[in-house]
């Protein structure tokens, strides 16, 4: 874990996201909402990419990902609908499931909040965790977030509509 880079999302990145996407799909539908079946394509990531990086010029997006040792995206981590008038960003994150409970998710958060810190001067981090999703409840509370009311209806997940809660950071 120790020899994880966190950078900033790059066009470059399209083909091995696209093998990152392609080989966790399952596992991540399992605990978030899945994209749209035309994201899964050398062209659907290209646009994801540049979406993101046009949301990032514009500071309303801080996409980035995660490199293992050898170079293998193993994460994904985002600052996104970062809203600088009212100092605030949701966070979001998504790990390869060979890599869940390594730390990574928490590491990534980490990285996001000194981001949220020291590159846009945030003071208020958003994130949004469904019921069944307690390992990123656990993370969130380990990096200082407070679970907030349960809100029923929240996300759709593998055809169901799912419930979960809002967590809040306020930042120093």
């Amino acid at each position: 874990m120790n020899d994880t880079l966190i950078r900033t999302l790059q066009l470059e990145d399209a083909a091995p996201l696209l093998q990152f996407e392609l080989e966790n799909r399952t596992w991540f539908e399992q605990h978030i909402a899945p994209r749209a079946q035309e994201f899964y394509t050398p062209q659907g990531v290209r646009r994801h990419i540049e979406q993101y990086l046009d949301g990032y010029a514009a500071g309303s997006w801080h996409p980035c990902v995660m490199l293992d040792g050898q170079g293998r995206i193993v994460g994904r981590a985002n600052l996104k609908d970062i809203d600088r008038h009212a100092a605030s960003a949701e966070v979001g994150y998504r790990i390869a499931s060979d890599q869940a409970g390594k730390g990574l998710a928490t590491r990534a958060l980490r990285h996001l909040i000194a981001l949220a810190d020291q590159r846009w001067q945030l003071s208020c981090l958003l994130a949004y965790v469904t019921d069944d999703n307690l390992a990123s409840a656990r993370v969130l509370d380990k990096c200082g977030f407070v679970q907030g009311e349960h809100q029923a209806g929240m996300e759709i997940i593998a055809g169901a509509l799912r419930g979960g809660y809002r967590f809040v950071r306020l930042c120093p």
